[in-house]
């Protein structure tokens, strides 16, 4: 009798599992918004800017085709231009053009939600004609008071912009018609510690720590928040996240772009304060954190707070052993010249601001004692990469040394954010063949495979986040404090003690990066 165990083939085999495995029966379009949302009216400070016509507007138009706004809902620009509510839709229609998604049957009805009230900013008889004009757009439209103030602006006006929304009695909740009222920031919190805990406190004259949504919109990437998904999820890999198994991290964000149209911002902030005070950090803890009891906002920025109380402190008074920083000279890309940061428009032509840095940080904590953590960013690299890297450990022995030698390629795990979203893990395996011999081979998950629901850019799932008042992505004051804690001595002794010349390295636009990183990596997997 033929053994039944043999007439198994895997179609049958996939059969059973999914007979057995619970059908969770969610519809990808399910997923745009986790709730229905209350109706609320959101405003726009800095309407005539950049960052609505490319990011917010686009944002919103796209969540309005795929059911992901309230009803109702209506949208406010304000700004100091002045234009009425007909102009301001001709200007959002173009923005939407040029991003090349306007869809001209949708337009005409997403319109009518679009209006405009000028103000400005530092003037409150305009704030207050702005908060009579959003009490009548309650009463005729029925958003019900609830309130997202949006400032979209340089933050140098972050703190008068607060203070004139809360000074017209915007910011206050539940009362005098008003329901619930947020306010969202955009990085930098701050040029470093002091800094930062100045425009905290001016925000919190008028707005409690619920109602201030601090953006970072790394956070809000599919793959940034399918870390803690695969992490906590899967029993495969927690087990072995941790210092025993890992040899070490790698966190990598580079691009190939130069400072382009942002030399007035980059020349007072570098590297360290545009990319590592906020994206860099984040990345770090939400690979380093431990698991929370649930799955929420607090509990989980508790867990990342305590990734940053873990850090080292740089000893200042050797960065070199942990720190390298850079700049871009003149370079070549696809037969492209490429122009040195210095002779950038706007740049001053001498000079020392990084664009370029990697640290290695150790966090001195049971999970991860020892294992160095490599952060890179920088500008005008040869790749536009986004990515989390676990190396782990060579085997403790290779039985196999006679016939392969005394090494074999340890595995690698990479958590892919950009330019594909995908995790790929890296193992051996025997070649076929008589002879003995390995080869590494790649296992690859894409994160679009096999959904074909809408898909949501980081700005659309950060706006959907604010309208249900869910804080996960976004940055609490503690966190912010403690990571420019980490940072701002770092920053003092580059910059206030004549040592940032000394600091400063030079590589080639379009190339790796600067030789002295090698300075840094000379001991992977020598430890």
């Amino acid at each position: 009798m033929q053994n039944r165990n043999e007439d198994f083939n895997t179609n049958e085999l996939d059969a059973i599992a999914s007979a057995t495995a619970p059908d969770l029966g969610i519809d990808p379009a399910e997923c745009i918004a986790p709730e229905p949302t209350d109706p609320c009216t959101i405003v726009i400070f800095g309407a005539t800017g950049d960052l609505t016509a490319r990011k917010l507007i686009p944002a919103l138009f796209h969540l309005y085709l795929n059911d992901g706004l309230p009803r109702p809902f209506q949208i406010v620009g304000s700004a100091r231009s002045h234009m009425d509510d007909q102009q301001f839709r001709n200007k959002m229609e173009s923005a939407l053009k040029d991003a090349e998604v306007l869809d001209p049957e949708k337009w005409p009805t997403f319109s009518t939600h679009l209006h405009y009230r000028p103000v400005d900013y530092e003037d409150p008889a305009t704030f207050d004609r702005l908060a009579e004009s959003l009490r009548e757009l309650d009463s005729s439209q029925h958003t019900q008071g609830n309130r997202i103030f949006y400032i979209a602006l340089p933050p140098t006006l972050y703190k008068t912009v607060a203070e004139m929304i809360g000074r017209a009695g915007l910011s206050t909740e539940n009362t005098n018609g008003n329901g619930w009222s947020r306010m969202v920031v955009e990085k930098p919190f701050g040029v470093n510690l002091q800094t930062a805990l100045e425009l905290d406190q001016s925000l919190h004259q008028h707005f409690q720590e619920h109602q201030i949504f601090r953006i970072d919109h790394y956070l809000a990437k599919e793959t940034v928040q399918n870390i803690l998904m695969f992490r906590f999820a899967n029993s495969l890999f927690e087990p072995i996240w941790n210092r025993r198994y890992i040899d070490h991290v790698s966190i990598t964000a580079t691009e190939t772009l130069g400072v382009e149209h942002r030399a007035g911002y980059y020349e007072r902030s570098g590297v360290l304060r545009d990319m590592f005070q906020n994206h860099m950090m984040q990345l770090l803890a939400l690979t380093a954190m431990e698991p929370p009891s649930r799955f929420e906002a607090d509990l989980v920025r508790d867990e990342k707070g305590k990734v940053f109380n873990s850090l080292r402190p740089f000893a200042t008074n050797n960065l070199k052993d942990h720190l390298v920083l850079a700049q871009y000279g003149a370079g070549k890309a696809d037969d492209h010249q490429l122009p040195a940061y210095r002779d950038e428009p706007g740049v001053d032509p001498a000079s020392l601001t990084p664009t370029f840095a990697m640290m290695k940080l150790f966090l001195d904590n049971w999970r991860w004692q020892g294992v160095p953590f490599y952060m890179t960013s920088g500008k005008r690299l040869a790749q536009k990469i986004t990515e989390i890297a676990i190396q782990f450990k060579s085997v403790p022995h290779s039985l196999f040394r006679h016939t392969l030698g005394p090494s074999i390629v340890a595995n690698r795990l990479t958590l892919g954010i950009y330019p594909e979203e995908k995790i790929t893990l890296k193992f051996q395996t025997k070649n076929p063949g008589a002879r003995v011999c390995l080869r590494t081979v790649t296992m690859d998950f894409n994160y679009q495979q096999n959904y074909a629901g809408p898909v949501l850019d980081a700005y659309e799932k950060v706006l959907i986040d604010c309208m249900i008042g869910d804080q996960m992505l976004f940055w609490r004051q503690d966190g912010v404090e403690k990571s420019w804690s980490f940072l701002t001595p770092i920053l003092d002794r580059c910059e206030d003690c004549g040592d940032q010349q000394a600091m400063l390295e030079f590589y080639p636009a379009g190339s790796m990066g600067p030789e002295a990183i090698k300075r840094l990596t000379s001991n992977i997997g020598n430890r």
